[in-house]
Parts: structure tokens; sequence; C-alpha cells
């Protein structure tokens, strides 16, 4: 039998769903995967008798860490995820806007630079670090999530955290990524096929989403030459955040979405650009409004 929960419970989940996310985004760095994570726990408060919960908070972040690791785990046995799935799961928001709460959180005490470090950690020990050293969940609960003590999983997060402090991080590359797309932005909106090549990679790919399939083109020339067909049937443009890394979102004239772009920079060059127009698409993505 389904245990509907109280008004009282509802409430109580709903204050601490921001700070659900939180701990989802940190272990996961995917805003998308976050909410899923956090809908997730919601789904089980609803099957669960809450008179049994003690602490609901508690209660609460151990669902959520069990899920993330479930997650994790999942991602290192199958790494690939197909292009479909992934610009299913995309979550764009105004790069001018003010940024959600967890994003702000994150530029303060993670920044873009250690999510990457977070990536060369274990499942293991990335949820240590995250609940111990970022939301100050003990020992003790941790390794409840994890199976283990509450020794083994300090030695674990002692372990995770040594890894962090000896990886070197960039200094911003937030800013950088910014820098580059908002040049490549205006190199294509201009149809600036040399200030196009100064910014891509040699070996850059682009994959575009069509009603039709996926469309791959390789190569900075090929890839400019494809990328300047975006000076023409754009009526507004604006620079947005595509799972909270800088990108682009362009309308027709009759304020339809055009596309949405999602672009990869490494070490100042663009080496990849994923670009949606396939209408079905665009129109199952929650996007801003034109600027």
């Amino acid at each position: 039998m389904t245990t509907h929960p109280s008004g009282l419970v509802t409430e109580a989940f709903e204050a601490q769903r921001d700070r659900l996310r939180a701990v989802a985004y940190r272990v996961l760095g995917s805003h998308a995967d976050a909410e899923d994570v956090v809908q997730e726990a919601w789904m089980r408060l609803v099957r669960q008798d809450t008179a049994t919960i003690g602490n609901l908070a508690g209660w609460l972040t151990t669902v959520v860490g069990r899920i993330s690791l479930d997650l994790l785990r999942s991602r290192q046995a199958h790494p690939e995820t197909p292009y479909g799935q992934e610009f299913s799961a995309l979550m764009v928001t105004p790069d001018d806007a003010p940024a959600p709460d967890e994003q702000v959180a994150l530029a303060d005490s993670v920044g873009l630079a250690l999510l990457v470090v977070l990536d060369s950690l274990t499942p293991s020990e990335r949820l240590a670090f995250v609940l111990h050293d970022m939301f100050a969940v003990p020992f003790h609960e941790i390794g409840q999530i994890l199976g283990k003590s509450a020794d083994a999983t300090k030695v674990i997060a002692s372990r995770a955290r040594r890894k962090v402090q000896t990886v070197d991080q960039p200094a911003d590359p937030g800013r950088e990524h910014r820098e580059v797309v908002q040049a490549f932005r205006a190199a294509a909106l201009g149809g600036d096929f040399e200030a196009l090549l100064r910014v891509l990679d040699p070996n850059v790919k682009l994959t575009v989403d069509t009603p039709d399939g996926m469309v791959v083109t390789l190569g900075a020339t090929e890839v400019a030459a494809g990328a300047r067909m975006f000076s023409g049937e754009v009526a507004r443009h604006r620079p947005v955040l595509v799972n909270g890394v800088p990108g682009h979102m362009s309308w027709r004239p009759d304020g339809s979405p055009l596309s949405v772009i999602a672009v990869t920079v490494t070490e100042g060059w663009i080496t990849a650009i994923h670009i949606v127009v396939d209408p079905a698409k665009l129109a199952s993505i929650h996007l801003p409004d034109p600027a």
C-alpha cells in the first residue's frame, strides 16, 4: 500500500529540496541528473511510511546519496551516453540572469575546476568527499550509504581529499570558456570565416541534431563554413548556460527557437560543438525567453 505524505511532510521535503539538489549536483556534476535524483527521492518518500522516519533531513540525504552513488557507478560501467539521451537532459538558462542557488554556491565552494578534479575520483571517494567536506555529514551516516564502517569511510574521504589537493586546478576555466564562446558567437553571427578559424581546434568536431538525424562535420575549415549559416536566419540571440557551462541560443524572426549550442573548450580552443536544431528536441527542453 502506498503511503501518501501529509501536508507537513510535503512542506518539509520542499524545505529540503534546494539542499538535496545541491548535494546531488556536487556528487554528479549535472543539473539534469540532480533534478532526477531529487525527484526519485520524493517518489521513495511517497512510498515510505513516514512514521518510521525519525530524521527526515538525514533520511533524505541518505536516499539522495545512495541514488547518486548508483548513478556514478552506472556511469563507470557504461561510460558512453547515447547522443540523443545526452541532449534530452539539457538544462538551458540565461547566462545574464541570476544563477540558481546551487550555481552560486558552486562558484563559491566548488567551481568548474574542482568538478573536473572530482571526476578523477572513484564513486565512493567522490560521495564521501562531497558529503563530509561540503555538507558535514557524519562518517557513520556516509558509511551506511557505502556499506562501510565509519573508520573505513574516513579513510576513503581522506584519500579523496589528498587527490583533490594534489591536482593542479586552472585559475578560472569558466571565464576562459565564456570568452572563447563569445568570440565564436560573434564570428559565427558576423559570418567571419577567419575569426572562426582562430578559435577552432584544427580537429574540432561539429555535431548537429536535426529532424533527420545527426550530422557530423570534422575539421576547422569545414566547421567554420557550417557555423556561418547562423548569421542569416537569426532574429534574436543570447548567451546561455548549457548544463551550467557557457553556450548560445538563437531564435527565428517569428520567435520560435532556432538552435541551442553547447561548446567544449580545451586549453583555449573549441574542440567540439553540439547544436540542437531539431524542433521536436527543442520543444522538449525548458528554454529561456529571447533577450
